[in-house]
């Protein structure tokens, strides 16, 4: 994700432990840009586990959520008399893993 993995894991902490339906309640009201991304993975995590092992996401709570960081894109921004500065895009990779009650 095009996310600093810093942004990201204030979303990550605040909804590791919950269940699933109480993380969802939260990350619909966030305000931070990194909650739909978490929304969306979240999402994916509970149709995987209904799917491949018949588990209603009634019993599902976040048991651990891991927010690494990705490869940085680097590009350069055009500065006074024909010099250039760094730009470092951070990414992130979020791994998320879900535990029956």
């Amino acid at each position: 994700m095009r996310i600093a993995p810093r942004k990201v894991r204030l979303v990550a902490d605040s909804i590791r432990g919950k269940s699933v339906r109480e993380a969802e309640r939260l990350l619909k009201f966030m305000v931070q840009k990194s909650a739909v991304p978490v929304l969306k993975l979240v999402r994916s995590a509970v149709a995987n586990t209904k799917n491949n092992f018949n588990v209603g996401p009634e019993k599902l709570f976040v048991k651990s959520i891991t927010v690494d960081k990705g490869p940085v894109l680097k590009r350069i921004m055009p500065r006074a008399r024909g010099s250039a500065s760094p730009i470092h895009k951070h990414t992130s990779h979020i791994s998320i893993t879900l535990e029956e009650k």
